[in-house]
């Protein structure tokens, strides 16, 4: 029988001519703990859609490559089939039945039948659940993960940390189970109940299953993984066992490409020491970018990147200012408390925003261009409207003249100003939604992951004109980006968001290492040698 239990040879995807991966190659061996890491958008979570044969990948045309589970070539195309395998998955986010037991959980659609009366009359459809059978295979599974809890107890009300070892539970009650992914499995657990479920790890790597280990977290990697491999940009960057690097290593790994600082000044510039805005215990209830307390100031005229891991709460920071989600705290500009719930007061406030959700927030899909990048300076701030006594409407000689001039300066690719915004293309969307921030004639502009989707001509085209309003106008900017290059390309300080707080304020310059070690919840100065 072959060590290697799952075998990823020469892996290559694309969807729609944009490639993800390139030639991936990793193995997995029994019994090892294999932890599989990188910045957003690295490869990992399409390489695992490969792995377990999902839909959106078979529907954009498949791979490139080999997956094989113990030396043969298994061309899996469905969940079922890799459960078949002998693959589990064990989710970030909970996939229980509150409702039900822990055994029910445990248990649903692999139940346990028993004949009846009427069974043996009317055929096997008609079986009773054998609860006594299925109560002691869930109570076994639970012992295997050390937990002492009585099966027939409702999930309704636990706590999150049992709800963890109940989804790994339910994977390990499987008939046949090789190999468990574990996907940010400690994300929502507290400290104790992280080390808790490492433990649980190691004992499934002692029994012979193999662990695939994705976190962000690279004290636990280091504490609990044999190997480790870092992608980068949908490339194998390398694979190491643990023993042979540290924190301090992956985390230059994961964040080094080559970056070009495309910076005005050859030194840091001189910030202002007036606040233009400052945040005081800032909790925001995005799901799934929590705010959990975040402090922060921003200086008049300054750039400020706020950067992060996905679902770490980096988003949630300008969404709740603006009173998109429930948000409570102390925000004040220019002297004056913001109201969080009211995006209208905020707006003529003098703050303008870019949503990261283009489609759902900050288009009108089905109106014209130049509707889209007027209609919140029309409502908000009384511009471009005509008055006839009593009476307002709309000036669609103005309109359409500023919309002209902004589709020209943003070079926004389209017939005219009055072609539906829904038809655009994805930059070009993304293009007008900044449009109608600067026709607002903000003092500050949050941005949220303004690149987003967009070729890499676009990307440049915003990033410049960005920097040439905080340079040329002094406006003073806020912008959110899961892309790390761009942050450090025209921000003046960059704020690192980990669980939901600042985990660090960054210089642009600053080094790969000290990125990712910020990135990953490591406190500065508390590293490790081999932590």
């Amino acid at each position: 029988m072959s060590e290697n239990l799952l075998e990823f040879k020469n892996i290559s995807k694309s969807f729609y001519g944009n490639q993800v991966l390139k030639d991936i190659n990793m193995t997995v061996r029994r019994g090892e703990v294999h932890a599989l890491i990188g910045e957003n958008g690295a490869g990992k979570s399409t390489l695992m859609n490969i792995l377990f044969g999902m839909s959106a990948i078979h529907e954009t045309g498949g791979f490139e490559g080999e997956v094989l589970i113990e030396g043969k070539n298994l061309n899996i195309k469905s969940p079922h089939e890799a459960m078949a395998a002998g693959i589990g998955m064990v989710h970030q986010e909970f996939m229980l039945i509150p409702g039900f037991t822990i055994t029910e959980n445990i248990k649903l659609n692999r139940e346990i039948t028993k004949d009846n009366p009427v069974s043996k009359l009317l055929g096997k459809r008609l079986e009773s659940l054998d609860y006594k059978q299925m109560n002691e295979d869930a109570q076994a599974a639970l012992k295997t993960l050390d937990m002492d809890i009585e099966s027939y107890t409702m999930v309704a009300g636990l706590p999150v940390g049992h709800m963890q070892f109940i989804e790994i539970a339910r994977e390990i009650d499987k008939q046949g189970i090789k190999l468990l992914v574990f996907d940010e499995p400690t994300a929502v657990l507290a400290d104790s109940e992280a080390q808790n479920l490492l433990k649980a790890i190691r004992r499934l790597a002692g029994m012979g299953i193999g662990i695939i280990f994705i976190s962000h977290r690279l004290e636990e990697i280091v504490e609990v993984a044999d190997t480790v491999t870092i992608l980068r940009d949908g490339q194998h960057v390398e694979t190491k066992p643990i023993s042979e690097t540290n924190a301090a290593e992956i985390a230059r790994l994961m964040i080094g490409r080559a970056v070009t600082l495309d910076r005005d000044e050859a030194e840091a510039r001189k910030l202002s020491d007036e606040v233009e805005l400052s945040i005081r215990g800032l909790q925001v209830n995005m799901p799934g970018e929590r705010v959990k307390g975040v402090d922060l100031e921003v200086h008049k005229g300054e750039i400020l990147g706020i950067g992060g891991l996905a679902g770490q709460g980096k988003l949630g920071i300008a969404n709740g200012i603006m009173g998109i989600y429930p948000a409570k705290g102390t925000v004040t500009f220019r002297g004056k408390e913001l109201p969080l719930s009211s995006p209208k007061n905020v707006i003529q406030s003098g703050v303008a925003f870019v949503s990261e959700d283009r489609k759902g927030v900050g288009l009108l899909l089905d109106e014209s261009i130049e509707m889209n990048i007027c209609i919140t300076a029309m409502q908000n701030q009384n511009r471009f409207l005509k008055s006839f006594g009593p009476l307002k409407m709309k000036d669609t000689a103005k309109i359409h003249a500023h919309a002209e001039e902004m589709i020209k300066e943003l070079d926004i690719r389209c017939t005219s100003s009055q072609q539906n915004t829904g038809s655009l293309s994805g930059g070009n969307q993304q293009k007008v939604c900044v449009a109608r921030a600067l026709t607002q004639k903000p003092e500050l502009l949050l941005v949220s992951e303004p690149t987003r989707g967009i070729d890499i001509g676009a990307k440049k085209l915003i990033l410049d004109l960005l920097k040439k309003l905080n340079r040329e106008q002094g406006m003073t900017i806020v912008m959110t980006s899961s892309e790390l290059a761009e942050l450090r390309s025209i921000c003046d300080r960059i704020a690192i968001i980990c669980d939901g707080k600042v985990a660090g304020i960054l210089d642009p310059t600053d080094s790969d290492e000290k990125f990712g070690l910020v990135m990953s919840g490591v406190k500065l100065g508390e590293e490790k040698e081999g932590a």
